[in-house]
């Protein structure tokens, strides 16, 4: 399906979807933007019987650019930032209300497992199960950067594409999962596409804001009563694996699964296996529902 625009309270959601069925809504990560969900991957969901949603948050890719300065100093010492976790989990809940998504599965990738994990606490009504991969739950004692992979992430933007192509690829190196090999062609064919579409160097700061002055969801998630999957790399440099121990120990009755050998990407090699993940706990759900 060709891209299209859903307007949520001002802000302007590029999205796409994939197969019909079940609706499943795919969040992505700080900076990334939707096509991070490869469309094979999003293929193999559908065949599973999945009507897949992907989208640019708000400040990547195609969707709305905000405004404001984001000090990170600022959103980790006094937690303030332009805006917050919860208002993109609110762009979320109103994509699905734009898409007449009464409620989806819902699946979110480092910063989008933040996004998804706050759209179930705020919004338990639009999820249907939850699976959070290599993410978090906020609390500053946990999923901790290492020290490479933080200075990276705030390392200076590039100022042309060849710039941006080389940046991804040496973040990827660093970042990526040592059990596997690293397939350059593909991240270089994504790293071109993402400049193509748009790299907003301002947008991903106020997203690590957001990210840096949320508090911890422990609390909250231990409050959620869907299905839930953690799945989380053994070897993930970015998101400490005590990110995920963490939030499957919030979660009540979450399946947890360490993937060996991955850090924070999803390899090809990864793919069936989390698509299995995802499927069971949708049919989890769906049998509890109609238990009920």
């Amino acid at each position: 399906m060709a891209e299209r625009v859903a307007t949520v309270d001002g802000v302007e959601l590029c999205y796409e979807t994939f197969g019909g069925g079940r609706p499943l809504l795919l969040v992505m990560g700080l900076g990334a933007p939707m096509i991070w969900w490869d469309e094979e991957f999003c293929e193999s969901l559908a065949a599973q019987g999945f009507h897949v949603i992907r989208f640019d948050n708000r400040d990547a890719g195609r969707s709305s650019r905000m405004r404001g300065r984001a000090n990170l100093a600022q959103a980790y010492l006094l937690r303030r930032s332009p805006y917050s976790l919860a208002d993109m989990a609110a762009d979320a809940a109103g994509l699905l209300t734009a898409l007449d998504v009464p409620a989806a599965h819902v699946a979110g990738a480092s910063m989008g497992g933040m996004i998804a994990q706050t759209l179930a606490v705020r919004h338990p009504e639009r999820v249907l199960s939850l699976t959070s991969i290599m993410s978090s739950t906020g609390a500053r004692l946990v999923g901790r950067p290492s020290p490479k992979a933080m200075s990276m992430l705030l390392s200076a933007p590039p100022k042309n594409r060849a710039g941006y192509v080389e940046l991804l690829l040496r973040t990827f190196r660093l970042i990526g999962s040592p059990g596997y090999p690293f397939d350059e062609t593909r991240m270089r064919e994504r790293a071109e596409r993402t400049y193509d579409r748009g790299v907003h160097p301002g947008g991903t700061l106020r997203q690590l804001a957001a990210i840096m002055a949320d508090r911890d969801r422990g609390p909250g998630l231990r409050k959620v009563r869907v299905p839930s999957l953690v799945v989380h790399g053994a070897r993930d440099p970015l998101v400490h694996v005590s990110g995920g121990r963490a939030t499957a120990r919030a979660l009540p009755g979450a399946d947890l699964d360490i993937v060996p050998g991955m850090g924070h990407d999803l390899p090809r090699a990864v793919w069936p296996r989390v698509v299995k993940g995802i499927t069971r706990i949708a049919d989890r759900a769906e049998t509890a529902h109609t238990r009920d």
